[in-house]
């Protein structure tokens, strides 16, 4: 299980997982491992022209991924006949029939409510209408270390950032009043290749890791005394085990956990043990949430190329059966985030897509079985590999369910991660993407469209996370940075891709430097003018 579609790659227990049978074939699996360590540290790099990629990347690129191909004609025939589109549209305070993207004049929103004495501030419509039209747009580097970061979160309130790093250390930051100053970092425990997951208490007051190990880590956030507790899963039966994905329940009694055996780990902290292990999927389980507050539907996807959903009120061990599959991928998954209201959800995936879900209409078995085969089909390593020329990533299942599909970002090297944007700020009108390019990719979700491409690290970016009441947005990357993303100046976000991609050089650069600084004086504080 996982031998080819490995996820996060551990090459300290492999590559010291020595046969001393003097097994050839053995020999040459810790081999392989050790060399795959040694190209994805960059400590060993092939020389020669490397076909798969364009000439105008860098270096850096090309070792890591491939131009992302953005579909410029989405077929939005199904999104523009279901409730979400009109739900979109309701929460931005448009009509069916206008155009909800248009920039949103500041002055006539403002004398709008003067003369309104019905209206004693903008509604949350118009606060999502208004930071829609002002994306983040610019980076400045927020924190740099010395090895690579694999998470970054905000809380959920938004007063505190969450960074793990590979060098195995946790640290927390207090964000409040536009601040992001240290209060605590942790050292993590029982870490092979690197610290892979983290997540939040829902009272804030907690946070769990795991890495390459059976255990789970809880540590406290805040407080003078210090908590660093091991929740052991007992995955005695599979060796070199590692948890990819994990969560806490709603009600803050439980743990979720997904790991590269597959299965579903559910622990309760009150008892203190594991209480449940599912078997959910063919082959390494990399993302594991609920699907809404209740904490009663599970969504899980795997390197099967599935998305299985699970009721928790039902689920045993005896009985695994899930409530449906959503199948459609052609290559195993990296992510699944829910919108929260246990109905739609998006799965990023290693065929270079995201694809929105609706939790009312699951995959039939012929699809299933359709899907399956295309996965099965798949023979590159997305660790160190380019995305081949000849992937069938844009090949269409048969009877797809999906409402919409968006491409446009790399999903290479690493589990990259994908959201739904803030509901307060945006509402939830686009989905936003790390990418293996070192850029932060933004969709449109009715029209697929890509909306922004934000450029500014020179390694992937494995996290993002937009702050869920501030106009700011703080990406992940394996360049070592967490980078702060704000809107700054006049540039206009929304210009159409490919116009972009025909008519801009990348020696416009200098130009929008000019553009930044003449324009100083007319920067527009969004969050300001919301307060009003």
């Amino acid at each position: 299980m996982g031998s080819r579609h490995a996820n996060e790659h551990d090459p300290e227990n492999e590559s010291n997982n020595v046969n001393d049978d003097g097994d050839d074939d053995h020999d040459y699996q810790d081999y392989a491992a050790v060399l795959a360590y040694l190209l994805r540290s960059g400590r060993l790099q092939f020389t020669g022209h490397v076909r798969h990629f364009d000439d105008d990347y860098s270096e850096c690129d090309r070792s890591a991924a491939c131009r992302p191909e953005a579909d410029l004609n989405p077929d939005t025939s199904k999104i523009d006949s279901s409730d979400y589109k009109q739900e979109v549209l309701q929460y931005n305070r448009c009509k069916y029939d206008e155009n909800p993207y248009a920039t949103k004049s500041i002055p006539k929103t403002l004398l709008k409510r003067t003369y309104d004495d019905s209206r004693t501030g903008f509604t949350r419509r118009d606060k999502c209408a208004i930071v829609s039209s002002f994306l983040p747009n610019r980076m400045k580097v927020l924190k740099s270390y010395n090895s690579k970061v694999f998470c970054g979160s905000y809380s959920k309130d938004g007063t505190v950032f969450m960074s793990a790093c590979q060098d195995k250390f946790i640290r927390l930051y207090d964000t409040t009043n536009g601040k992001f100053k240290q209060i605590r970092d942790i050292p993590a425990r029982d870490i092979g290749w690197s610290i892979i997951d983290t997540a939040y208490s829902p009272d804030g007051c907690y946070l769990i890791y795991s890495s390459w190990s059976d255990k789970i880590h809880l540590c406290n956030i805040y407080g003078d005394y210090e908590t660093h507790t091991a929740l052991e899963l007992n995955a005695e039966e599979y060796s070199h085990f590692c948890v990819f994905t994990i969560n806490f329940s709603n009600d803050n009694r439980e743990v979720l956990a997904g790991a590269n055996d597959g299965c579903i780990y559910v622990y309760d902290r009150e008892k203190a043990e594991r209480i449940l292990k599912i078997e959910a999927h063919d082959d390494d389980l990399s993302a594991v949430v609920f699907a809404d507050s209740s904490s009663h539907i599970i969504y899980s996807g795997a390197d099967d190329g599935m998305c299985r959903v699970w009721d928790r009120r039902c689920l045993t061990e005896l009985c695994p059966k899930p409530v449906g599959v959503f199948a459609g991928h052609t290559d195993g998954l990296t992510f699944v985030d829910s919108k929260g209201d246990s109905r739609y959800l998006i799965t990023n995936s290693k065929d270079q897509s995201i694809k929105l879900w609706d939790l009312r209409k699951f995959a039939s078995k012929d699809t299933i079985d359709l899907a399956r085969k295309a996965v099965a089909q798949q023979s590159w390593d997305y660790r160190w590999q380019p995305v081949p020329r000849r992937s069938n990533r844009k090949k269409i299942i048969k009877d797809d369910p999906s409402l919409m599909t968006y491409r446009g970002h790399a999903v290479l090297q690493t589990l990259v991660r994908s959201y739904f944007s803030p509901v307060f700020t945006t509402g939830q009108r686009y989905i936003y993407t790390g990418c293996a390019t070192g850029a932060i990719v933004i969709y449109d979700v009715l029209t697929g469209q890509v909306v922004s491409k934000l450029k500014g690290h020179e390694g992937c970016v494995r996290d993002v996370s937009w702050h869920p009441f501030d106009n700011n947005i703080i990406s992940t990357s394996w360049d070592s940075t967490h980078g702060l993303w704000e809107y700054c100046g006049q540039k206009p976000y929304d210009r159409d891709e490919r116009e972009r991609e025909l008519g801009e050089s990348d020696d416009d650069s200098d130009d929008d430097n000019d553009d930044m600084k003449s324009s100083a004086s007319r920067r527009l504080r969004v969050t300001s003018v919301l307060d009003l």
